[in-house]
Order: structure tokens, then sequence, then C-alpha cells
């Protein structure tokens, strides 16, 4: 009997802010345990939280960026539990009224489209760090991270496997750095995901969810969520319930493991923080921020399939990021809108395998956008054919003050496409493959493949390959 699954990703994105959501304290990564934890993050009697604008204008972003409402009125809210590593003893987080609410992302997974609606997104600090390691079976206590700005996205329950849940965090990561709110390093715990996974049987209710929480890595969010899918299964079919409950992903073994039974809002007594005066956002402001967002995602890829006939692909492909795209865009301008598609190859191909090869990113790129641009006008106007623009491509890898111009000079890679100097050459060719000639000739296409490479080969990769063809097929007429 079949299963449906049903998820749904809460996401915490670390706001790029100078400092804090509710202190001055700094929040740049890696410094000493405790070194940036002023009197308000760790609650010293006396002291009272002030709302950090920039992090008002980061949810604000988000809000417009996903279409979602923005509330002109919110409160903050006291979630009060117990921690180790959570100084005052609760958590100021947003309840019953969230800056953002609705909205949702456009997914893509294969050849299909899916919208995830967005159930809210909400400002919040987060907690310290509980350290266990190195301690001699003690736990130590960072609050370096206490009252860290993040904001909180979850979506409706409208994902249905592991690639979905997937597509949409990879989605929802490359339009919070696209619009410049979080820098999304995953590694630095900037963004990372817990996933309200359950199943049921077609047609019937809900079933129970367990959480798996912090999941740092798109790789692990698909290994959890699938796992979690199958255990879940198992357990019904063999005759046990499923009861609610928070649980971690280990790496190592590929399992989840509970970690506690899965508190619901009353557990958490949410009431309005007394401390900090209601959060009003006026039209003016919002309209002020919309005035600075970015070209969005969805409205370039658009743009880019309008404009220069590219497929969804590969205009969601060159939109991946704003580096990405950027660097595209700058292609194009040199090299021609005519040549968009020529650029389009080589940059999610060539360029894209020797950042990753090199582990390099965008900004890093040895090859300019103007350099590879001028040697993609060598390859449109014939002067390189794509095996020669290999090796250009190559020299220009390796040498950054050198052009495409001055390489196939220096080098002599100009393409042959005189007819009167390849013709020789395949002359000589047929007639040192006499059997190939005869195997053509009754019918092997195969045998012309072969010819081809041959010619190709005697002129050392520099004759016009169409012409190559078009020669050939006229001579073994």
């Amino acid at each position: 009997m079949s299963w449906e699954v049903v998820i749904g990703l809460e996401t915490h994105a670390q706001l790029q802010t100078r400092s804090k959501i509710f202190s001055g304290a700094a929040i740049a990564f890696g410094a000493a345990p405790n070194r940036q934890a002023c009197a308000v993050d760790i609650a010293l009697p006396g002291v009272l939280p002030v709302l950090n604008r920039e992090a008002v204008v980061c949810a604000i972003k988000f809000g417009l960026a996903v279409g979602a409402n923005i509330a002109p009125r919110s409160i903050f809210a006291r979630k009060n539990y117990f921690y180790p590593d959570l100084p005052k003893g609760y958590q100021i987080s947003q309840f019953e009224t969230p800056v953002v609410s609705g909205g949702g992302l456009t997914i893509r997974v294969g050849d299909a489209e899916k919208f995830v609606h967005l159930t809210r997104a909400h400002l919040e600090e987060d907690a310290g760090k509980s350290l266990h390691e190195d301690f001699h079976g003690k736990t130590g206590i960072d609050l370096n991270r206490a009252g860290t700005p993040l904001l909180e996205i979850v979506t409706e329950p409208d994902m249905c496997s592991s690639a979905e849940a997937v597509a949409y965090a990879k989605a929802l990561h490359a339009l919070v750095t696209w619009i410049g709110i979080c820098d999304g390093n995953m590694q630095e715990g900037s963004f990372r995901c817990d996933a309200n996974v359950s199943v049921r049987r077609p047609g019937a209710p809900l079933g129970t969810r367990r959480e798996v929480k912090n999941l740092n890595s798109f790789r692990f969010l698909q290994q959890a969520i699938d796992y979690e899918i199958q255990w879940q299964i198992n357990e019904i079919e063999e005759g046990r319930k499923i009861h609610q409950a928070t649980v971690l992903f280990d790496p190592d073994t590929g399992e989840t493991r509970t970690m506690r039974s899965k508190e619901d809002a009353h557990d958490y007594r949410y009431f309005p923080d007394p401390d900090l005066l209601p959060l009003e956002i006026t039209a003016a402001w919002i309209d002020e921020v919309r005035s600075g967002l970015p070209e969005l995602p969805q409205a370039m890829q658009q743009r880019l399939a309008s404009d220069y006939a590219l497929s969804p692909y590969d205009a969601a492909t060159l939109t991946a990021t704003r580096e990405i795209a950027g660097y595209f865009e700058a292609v194009v301008a040199t090299a021609g809108a005519t040549n968009a598609k020529l650029c389009a190859n080589w940059v999610m191909g060539e360029l894209v395998a020797r950042l990753n090869r090199d582990e390099l990113e965008f900004s890093a790129s040895p090859v300019s956008a103007a350099r590879l641009a001028g040697m993609i006008l060598r390859i449109a106007d014939g002067t390189l054919s794509s095996k020669l623009a290999k090796e250009v491509f190559e020299a220009l890898w390796t040498d950054t003050a050198t052009s495409a111009d001055s390489v196939i000079e220096a080098r002599g890679l100009r393409q042959v496409s005189d007819a009167a100097a390849i013709e020789p050459i395949i002359d000589a060719v047929l007639a040192a493959n006499a059997k190939s000639v005869e195997e053509f000739r009754a019918g092997k296409d195969k045998a012309f493949n072969a010819l081809v490479g041959q010619v190709m080969k005697a002129s050392k990769g520099k004759a016009n390959p169409q012409q190559v063809h078009d020669l050939l097929r006229k001579k073994l007429r």
C-alpha cells in the first residue's frame, strides 16, 4: 500500500547586521568564547533590549521578495524555556503577530514547477552554544551567539519528498543571499533548516510529525528526510505509533535519534515582552526598502528567457546567485546579445567547472567577464573552433595579463576556414584510409566520423569542423 509524505521546513537565516538584534555587541564569526557577549546578552539585572533597525529592514526586504504581507504593527514575545545557553531563561521572538506573513517561493524539481506557500517569517534572537568537546566530561557555554539576529521562515506543509524540500531550501538560500540579508554560510550556522516530517495513507488525515533539527547542509537535509520517512513507515507497518518528537540527524550513521518530546506553543508560555514596544512599519518605510531591492531572481529569469531566448533551465542556472547572473550579463554586454546562448554555455560549462575544481567563487575567477567575452567573439566569427577555444581558455586561466587575441596570435591557433587549405588534407586522409571510405559507402555512418577525426588530427585541430564535414561528404558522393 502506498504512502504520502508531508514535509514543512522551518529555516533560521542569520541576518547580515553589524550588531545583535537587541544590543550593540558584535556578531563576527570565530571570536574567542564569550568575547562578544555584553550585559544585555547575558541578562544582567537592569538591562533593557533595544531593537536593531537594520534587522527590521532585512525582514521587510524578505517580505517584499516573497510577495508576503508586512504587518504594520507586530509585537515581540517571550518564549520561555530553560537551557544552559539561554541566559535570560527565555528567548525574545514573535508569536501571534509576526512581521511577515504569507507569500511563497516557486521551486523546480526536474521539469515540474511547484509553489511552496510560506506561513510566516518572524524576527528573533539566537541562543548561545553548548560545547561538549575537550572539557573532560563537562560542558562549556559560549554566549557569543546569544542575541544574534535571526529571521525564522516557516512553510506550509506543502512538500512531499526530500527532493522538493532540498529544492525549496536551495531556492530560499539563493534568495536571502541575493537580496543581501544573509551570507548563507551553512558551515558557520548562518543558514540552517528544521524539517517537520510525517507520513499518511493517501487521503487520510495528517500523520504525527517529527521535527529534525539543525540541518546545516543540503545533503544532510535530504539524507535526514529520507531516513525519517522510511523509519516512520516501518514503525507504522510494524504496529507502533509515531510520537511527536524533536530528533537530531547523525551524519556518521545516516540515522535520526530522539532528542526530546516535541513541545507545543502552550508549553513555551508565550507572552508579550514588556520591555519592547510594538514594532510599527509605515508604508513609507516599506516603499523606501522596496526602492533599494535588486531585480529578483524570478524576474531576471523571465527577462533572460525573453531577451536572449534562453531555456528556462539556462535562465534558472544563470540566476542561481547574483554573482553568476552579474558575470553572465557582463559577458553578454561585451560579446553581444546575438551570442547570448554561446556565452551561457561557456559560463555554465567550462567556467563553472574550473571554478568548482579550484574551489573558487565567481568573484575570484582568474578569467574576467571581459576576457571571456573576447574569446567568445573569436568563436562567433569563426577564428576559433570549440577545441581551440578550450586551449585559449586554459591560457586565459593561467595568465591573467593576456587576452584571447594575443594567445591566438602567439600560439598560431587561428582556425583554418580556407577550403583550398583543407582539401589537400582531406585528400591525403582519404588516400590513407581506403577501408573507412569503403565502409562509409557501404552504409556505415561511424566510418564517416572516423574520417572526420583523422582530418582534424592531421590539421592539429585547426580545420573548421563544419567545412571538414561538408567537403568530406562532397568528396565521398
